[in-house]
């Protein structure tokens, strides 16, 4: 008798109940699924640098209302129309990205720029929000000034 050797990926099979079950939940190849970012504090102000491979800058929005920065962009591929695709990994489409933002960002002084596909909009942190002396008077003394993050010892 001859064993005819069966090939079994169950990660495969996993895969393809997967996209079965939840269609386009887990992006296709012409859909956008996420907009990969890096979000850092440099010294008075925070940077966010979002990934946007391709998209054209014309449709590039960085808005923020009521505390919330949104990030969107629009990706598109050259039309369907006489075009068989041999492979299509590259997405389409859409991005778009939400962030709540603090109390301490001034909203008013926001700005971005993009370049080689990159996306970098820069938070400044408000004043009111940033480190600052005060002043401390006794009765019998004088004045003394003390910074924050300091500890005045005997």
């Amino acid at each position: 008798m001859e064993v005819i050797p069966v090939r079994f990926d169950p990660f495969h099979d996993i895969d393809t109940v997967a996209r079965q079950l939840l269609g386009d939940a887990t992006g296709t190849a012409r859909a956008p699924r996420f907009m990969p970012m890096d979000l850092f504090k440099a010294g008075d102000h925070y940077v966010l640098n979002a990934d946007l491979p391709g998209v054209d800058p014309g449709s590039i929005e960085v808005s923020v209302d009521n505390g919330t920065l949104t990030l969107k962009a629009q990706r598109s591929l050259p039309g369907d129309e006489h075009v068989q695709w041999i492979a299509s990994e590259r997405f389409a489409g859409t991005y778009m990205r939400q962030l709540s933002l603090g109390e301490d960002i001034d909203t008013d002084h926001i700005s971005a720029t993009y370049n080689d596909g990159v996306l970098s909009v820069t938070l400044p942190i408000a004043e009111k929000a940033k480190p600052r002396r005060i002043e401390v008077s006794g009765s019998d003394q004088s004045p003394k000034t003390i910074e924050a993050g300091q500890s005045e010892k005997s």
